[in-house]
């Protein structure tokens, strides 16, 4: 099992052990300042009803987003950690 992998299990456990559900779920990523990123972030929160929150950094190079979304179970958190996972330069907090 990679690292990630084991992060993601990790993660699910804590979540079901900690949350009922449904809930909301705050999601935090920095994205490098790339309108193309940022845009496929919103996509993959676009039909959730998502409230998101955007922060430039004060150098403009680095845009903070936080989203906030109803989630049925701690899958569909994991889920979208792993779609973002797909875009290049994204950091997770």
């Amino acid at each position: 099992m990679s690292e990630r992998e084991e992060f993601y299990e990790k993660l699910k456990n804590t979540l079901d052990d900690t949350t009922t559900y449904p809930s909301k779920y705050l999601y935090k990523f920095i994205v490098p300042n790339d309108k193309l990123k940022i845009e496929k972030i919103h996509k993959i929160f676009n039909f959730e009803g998502a409230v998101i929150n955007t922060k430039r950094s004060k150098t403009g190079k680095f845009i903070s987003l936080s989203i906030l979304v109803k989630v049925d179970n701690s899958e569909i958190i994991i889920e979208k950690y792993k779609e973002i996972d797909r875009i290049e330069g994204i950091i997770s907090l």
